[in-house]
């Protein structure tokens, strides 16, 4: 065992049981890794293997973990790249080699020599990763993907689940709107979702590049049917100038989607019943409360707030436009966000600073919008993956499997081309 490891550590392997044996590089154990659509998960042998025990790890508080990271880090080198989103907690980014959005860690991975990447995101992050990750003559990602904490989800991507999203398909089939329908979804989506677009015509989009993305299908279709974040696909409408009766919402939980045939038929943008459970948040009240305190105050928001809120707001911007707008601003500059609040604190911080131009900078709500699931990754567990790492085992491996990558890296590729 690692000599960094707890004196009071038990040898107690822990079982995950999702659905055949991926294939993992040679020369290492994995246990923990998760498969996409539910393959089975390779777990070490208690009898023969001694496994760092994630238990002891959490019993211990944060700062403990600090010199750990450090001193696996240095171990591994260069072998280990490690990846932090923006909305990613203090404690565990500041040790990422890169910060960004998903779409824009995912590309660096792809770019890496590495041998693992840790990426310190959500689920679906991770398999963007895999998906996007240098493969080799037979089709297999180089590199291994590590997801410190499989419960790190989105709620978002669970919103549009691969069953649900195929028995929508079939229910439109059959009033006979899949002809010219473009299905294209968000990049907060699983690698099914992504996969199902792909087979389909469509491809992802991110927040930044939604309005081409549409415009794409637009020239290839009559209609999109946009998966999963409705209000992204209604701002991202709404700018391109179609009214809001054009863009019914399809419920997964209701009889034809809660929508009549004539609603359906009349549609340019059939959208899915998803969001982001943080965005949402946010109300119209926020945005005037902010106001009337703050006379002059500007407000930002992601386009994955209401419609309400993007209307009153005075700019929208994926996480890295929200980022490049505080940075263009001159000094003495106010601004209100609507999004994540660890990003918010970290671009207060920053430009407290009278060397980085004196910018105020708080929240659209105060009452803090945090991502619960992307908290869930603790210095705990990003020192139990690199320790484990250490002594030559993978944990938590993020591994999409080949029949769902093909069609889901030819979606990321038409997003890529346009």
């Amino acid at each position: 065992m690692n000599p960094l490891q707890p004196a009071f550590a038990f040898n107690i392997p822990v079982r995950i049981f999702l659905g055949t044996n991926p294939e993992i590089a040679a020369g290492l154990k994995a246990e923990h890794t998760v498969v996409s659509l539910l393959e089975e998960v390779p777990v070490a042998d208690a009898a023969t293997e001694e496994t760092c025990s994630l238990e002891n790890y959490l019993a211990l508080p944060d700062h403990t973990m600090d010199d750990r990271i450090a001193a696996a880090r240095h171990k591994l080198g260069s072998q280990v790249l490690m990846l932090g989103h923006h909305y990613q907690r203090d404690e565990v980014i500041r040790f990422a080699d890169a910060t960004g959005d998903s779409y824009k860690l995912s590309k660096i991975a792809a770019e890496t020599d590495a041998k693992y990447i840790v990426f310190c995101g959500v689920h679906f992050m991770a398999e963007s990763a895999d998906l996007l990750g240098r493969q080799d003559e037979q089709g297999n990602t180089i590199q291994q993907v590590i997801l410190p904490d499989l419960n790190a989800g989105c709620s978002m991507a669970d919103m549009a689940e691969i069953s649900q999203v195929e028995a929508a398909w079939e229910s439109l089939e059959k009033l006979g709107l899949t002809d010219g329908l473009v299905p294209l979804t968000y990049m907060n989506s699983t690698a099914a979702i992504k996969a199902f677009c792909g087979e389909r015509g469509g491809l992802v989009c991110t927040s930044s590049n939604a309005r081409r993305a549409f415009e794409w299908a637009f020239e290839r279709g009559k209609r999109i049917f946009f998966l999963p974040d409705q209000h992204l696909g209604r701002n991202t409408g709404h700018a391109m100038g179609l009214s809001l009766d054009r863009m019914p919402v399809w419920d997964p939980w209701a009889l034809q989607g809660g929508q009549t045939r004539l609603s359906l038929q009349a549609s340019r943008i059939i959208l899915w019943k998803g969001h982001c459970s943080v965005h949402q948040r946010f109300l119209p009240s926020h945005v005037d409360q902010v106001r009337a305190k703050y006379p002059g105050i500007q407000v930002i928001v992601h386009p994955e707030c209401r419609w309400e809120v993007c209307q009153k707001a005075d700019a929208l911007g994926s996480t890295e436009r929200l980022i490049q707008l505080v940075e263009e601003s001159p000094e003495g500059s106010t601004f209100a966000i609507g999004t994540e609040i660890h990003l918010v604190n970290r671009l207060a911080k920053r430009y407290a600073r009278p060397e980085m131009g004196s910018k105020k900078i708080i929240t659209l709500d105060d009452s803090g919008c945090l991502c619960t699931t992307m908290y869930r990754i603790s210095p705990q567990h990003l020192a139990w993956a690199l320790e484990n790492l250490v002594e030559g085992r993978v944990v938590n491996q993020i591994s999409v499997k080949r029949s769902v990558k093909k069609w889901a890296r030819v979606a990321l590729d038409r997003m890529l081309e346009i």
